[in-house]
């Protein structure tokens, strides 16, 4: 890729050149580049509204509501996990932050909760069960406000943003029930071959 943007560039700039539109070039980066700050500036002020509705829901008794909540899920999910508190806890919030479609706030709660699980895991050259798992629902989450999406569709200045939701339900369900039933299926073979060894 490194090699590709640079000659696709370079091939661009040439053929605006001899064709005579080197002005729509120069005004398409400006106009580019107010766009981007644009769209930066909405995503910033989205990032911050909702990081920080998370690190006040974990600082309130909501997070033991939510966890408690959550706990029949999260034992059927991660079994080997349970006794884990920290793990759980950091699972939890990451789960909470996909599901409100802020993947900014989940990632530091989905590194700790890996770390936890890391220190837990016997074979440290292997992925445990609880790991594969976190991996899988991280990047299928089920999304019920996909606030980030609707925030970029904002900024581009889409007549109705939140048109997206619908889809982004259908297609993150079924992309979560298809990830657990997949990795619950890989943990079971996994489980068994330990069984016969």
């Amino acid at each position: 890729m490194n090699f590709l943007w640079p000659i696709l560039i370079i091939i661009s700039f040439i053929i605006s050149l001899l064709s005579g539109n080197i002005d729509n070039v120069n005004n398409s980066i400006f106009s580019s580049v107010s766009d981007v700050i644009n769209l930066t500036l909405t995503l910033i002020g989205n990032m911050c509204l909702w990081c920080g509705l998370i690190k006040i829901i974990q600082e309130t008794k909501l997070m033991k509501i939510i966890k408690k909540a959550l706990q029949p899920i999260l034992n059927w999910l991660y079994p080997e996990a349970r006794s884990n508190k920290k793990a759980m806890e950091n699972i939890s919030i990451n789960m909470v932050s996909n599901i409100l479609g802020i993947g900014n706030a989940a990632t530091p709660a989905g590194i700790k909760a890996m770390q936890e699980l890391q220190e837990q895991n016997t074979n440290k050259e292997e992925l445990s069960n609880s790991m594969l798992t976190l991996i899988v629902l991280n990047t299928t989450s089920l999304q019920l406000i996909p606030t980030t999406i609707i925030a970029i569709r904002s900024s581009l200045g889409s007549a109705e943003p939140t048109n997206i939701i619908f889809p982004i339900w259908i297609s993150t369900i079924v992309g979560t029930l298809v990830g657990v039933t997949g990795v619950k299926i890989l943990c079971n073979i996994r489980k068994n071959k330990n069984i016969k060894k």
